[in-house]
């Protein structure tokens, strides 16, 4: 049996939009064309992968295993074509790294161009992501290398020590609390509140301090940037809580100023995982080893 990677392509896009005249516009091919191809797919493996209804269309039992299989299969192909064309234009090497904007912002950048003038020839294909989504990454192989801040334990992957940063409050130049050295995290819930995206580790320790003190945040509105929020910050939109590290940059050029916050869970933990270090290609252990190494 040939399958034709498109049709599994086209398969996927049909399931994510609902109707096969919506993907077909999506993939710019007729819709009659597309309708072909699933009729062959079904044929080839001799089972119904869709059910039409009246709102569209909706995948089968089989058409929901099909669906997870071709996502993969579908990776791995456009792995292996990354991964042999490499060869052809000098580069020996391809690491998917999967990271949180923490690190990103404040210890990755200087880091990978130490990496990268050591190995030339190995090409770092960086993606941010919020933590738990890393670590999902990790654990099914999408990606290679995760950077997270350490909330969650999951037992099937490895870590290894990264970098610790320290959280302080950012706040207006004439706010409350800007004159203060110290503050605790229950003080600066009497004060609107500028977040990280739902989901993100600093989100969810926000979150779950302020349920241990049986209050709720007064977020205001939430952000996908350290950048955008120290903006929103210096805007007067309300209070923020960030890594020194990532917040450094914009106290010169921004009207804000920094509070120490005063609670144990200031100081986190960022590590670097993977699925299993022995399995790693060459390539993807050089890249842990050197991240491994202290800062100098």
């Amino acid at each position: 049996m040939i399958i034709d990677p498109l049709s599994l392509k086209l398969f996927i896009t049909i399931v994510e939009e609902g109707t096969i005249a919506a993907a077909a516009e999506h993939e710019h091919i007729a819709a009659s064309a597309v309708s072909k191809r699933m009729s062959e797919l079904e044929e080839n493996f001799g089972t119904q992968l869709l059910r039409r209804t009246n709102k569209g269309v909706v995948p089968t039992d089989a058409g929901i295993t099909l669906l997870q299989l071709a996502r993969g299969v579908l990776h791995d192909m456009n792995n292996l074509y990354l991964q042999i064309s490499e060869y052809s234009s000098g580069v020996r090497g391809h690491v998917r790294l999967s990271a949180n904007i923490s690190s990103i912002n404040q210890f990755l950048p200087t880091e990978l161009r130490s990496f990268t003038d050591l190995h030339p020839g190995i090409h770092v294909q960086l993606e941010g992501e919020i933590s738990e989504t890393i670590m999902k990454s990790v654990a099914e192989g999408t990606a290679d290398v995760g950077i997270i801040t350490m909330a969650t334990y999951h037992h099937d992957l490895e870590f290894f020590p990264y970098h610790s940063d320290q959280l302080i409050v950012i706040t207006p130049k004439d706010h409350p609390l800007s004159q203060q050295k110290y503050v605790s995290f229950a003080e600066t819930l009497d004060f609107d509140l500028v977040g990280l995206t739902v989901g993100s580790a600093l989100h969810n320790q926000i979150l779950r301090s302020a349920q241990d003190l049986g209050r709720t945040p007064k977020l205001r509105m939430q952000v996908n940037s350290f950048d955008a929020l120290c903006l929103m910050v210096e805007a007067g939109l309300g209070i923020g809580i960030v890594p020194k590290g990532a917040a450094k940059p914009y106290f010169k050029g921004l009207r804000i100023r920094q509070v120490i916050l005063d609670e144990p869970w200031a100081n986190r933990e960022l590590k670097i995982c993977v699925r299993s270090y022995e399995a790693l290609t060459a390539a993807a252990k050089l890249l842990v080893d050197h991240l491994k190494k202290p800062a100098t």
